[in-house]
């Protein structure tokens, strides 16, 4: 029988949070690139859990809690501020956000 390490969990971390940060890098698109810190911040909960587990503490636990508000307070400022650039401009490609400059 396979046991599950807490490797596997960073493996799956680390698979997890590279995607999202190929996804902030390569697209284009904002809701694309919000998805990908999304999931950036997923692949932080699971470490967060996996040694959390390990330890046998809840801390990581609690971290992981405060880490899910935080990414649902971003999704929704992110996401009002996205829904406002497409009402002026129409668009939602990450080159014509020059406008929010001074």
């Amino acid at each position: 029988m396979l046991e599950i390490t807490p490797t596997h969990y960073l493996v799956l971390s680390a698979g997890l949070f590279m995607i999202g940060v190929i996804g902030v890098m390569v697209r284009r698109n904002i809701i694309i690139i919000f998805m990908s810190i999304e999931l950036m911040l997923n692949a932080v909960n699971v470490n967060l859990a996996a040694f959390s587990q390990q330890w046998q503490h809840v801390t990581g636990q609690v971290f992981a809690v405060f880490v899910i508000a935080v990414a649902a307070a971003e999704a929704a400022v992110g996401l009002g501020i996205i829904l406002a650039f497409y009402r002026n401009k129409e668009t939602v490609n990450i080159d014509e956000m020059n406008v929010m400059r001074w």
